[in-house]
């Protein structure tokens, strides 16, 4: 009897090659599946990347994918002088972009209102004249808005250098389901470390709240008390010490917008057929502001074979 259970030992693989067909001692079907998590576990590190010297330029675009910060050669942009109708706005993104650079306490600006009305462009154009002569130059930094969850991560780069920074965020706004707000509410005022002193967030939007109304609906819908709606609204824009309304242009200072920029890129044309040509442009356009009047300059400039270099003006 012991023979034959000998035998049958005998033809059994030995542990030893049992194991060998396994990975790590893991059945095959488990470390195939073991190997795709650490896959995605590596997906979700940041990769590492290089240094960028900060002061190569005055501008850069950050990339949440890539952790990456490009700079800017020359930012696409109208001179301060040419914009028009904003005075009161200038003057106070102005004085707060000053106080930032000189290494004063400034605030997180919010410029809201009409589209087209010039709220991105002022924030450009500020940034130019803040910067001209100036030594120790403010930087901008451009944040999309699809990347605002990585906020945190790019404000922990910008901490860690000396020099002042805007960081520009254009046409903000969240809709629906998006909680990507909160983590903005955080780093803006409030979170453990709170927003650098190096750094002031510029946003632009069409929306005073920056929420839309279904999502401000949604919010009313599931809140017990009718007053936790209005306070979850105003808490995200109460972040934004300054607020700049902008809002619809009346046809005096459409009509002074579009002769300005026709005397500056010197285009050949009548001011009594400037003002035809700008009525019905706005007419057609179904309104009045700043971008409607710079399209129109450049569709005469074209017609009439003008180049504009924003660069000379």
């Amino acid at each position: 009897m012991a023979k034959k259970t000998s035998k049958k030992a005998a033809r059994r693989p030995a542990p030893k090659a049992r194991r060998q067909t396994t990975r790590a001692g893991v059945p095959h079907p488990l470390a195939a599946l073991l190997v795709r998590v650490a896959e995605a576990l590596e997906r979700q590190v940041p990769a590492v990347t290089q240094a960028v010297d900060l002061d190569a330029a005055d501008a850069f675009v950050w990339h949440a994918e890539s952790g990456e910060l490009s700079p800017v050669k020359q930012v696409s942009g109208v001179p301060l002088h040419l914009l028009k109708g904003v005075e009161r706005q200038t003057e106070l993104l102005l004085a707060n972009t000053r106080q930032h650079a000189d290494g004063f306490p400034a605030n997180n600006v919010l410029l809201w209102g009409a589209r087209g009305a010039g709220k991105s462009s002022l924030i450009k154009a500020v940034h130019a004249a803040v910067n001209e002569g100036r030594k120790k130059r403010l930087a901008i930094v451009e944040i999309h808005r699809e990347d605002i969850a990585s906020l945190p991560r790019l404000l922990a780069r910008l901490r860690e250098i000396g020099r002042p920074c805007v960081l520009f965020c254009d046409d903000l706004s969240f809709e629906g389901e998006d909680q990507s707000y909160k983590a903005l509410k955080a780093v803006l005022e409030g979170g453990l470390e709170g927003r650098p002193t190096n750094v002031v967030f510029y946003a632009t939007s069409n929306r005073r709240h920056l929420m839309s109304r279904d999502m401000i609906e949604n919010e009313r819908a599931t809140a017990i008390h009718a007053s936790e709606v209005t306070e979850e609204k105003v808490s995200l824009s109460d972040r934004f010490g300054l607020w700049l309304g902008f809002h619809n242009l009346d046809q005096d200072t459409f009509l002074a917008i579009v002769k300005g920029y026709a005397e500056a890129f010197k285009v050949p044309i009548s001011d009594e057929g400037l003002r035809a040509r700008a009525i019905e442009w706005a007419m057609t356009r179904g309104g009045r502001s700043g971008r409607v009047a710079w399209q129109l300059i450049q569709q005469i400039a074209g017609e009439l074979k003008v180049r504009i270099d924003l660069s000379k003006v």
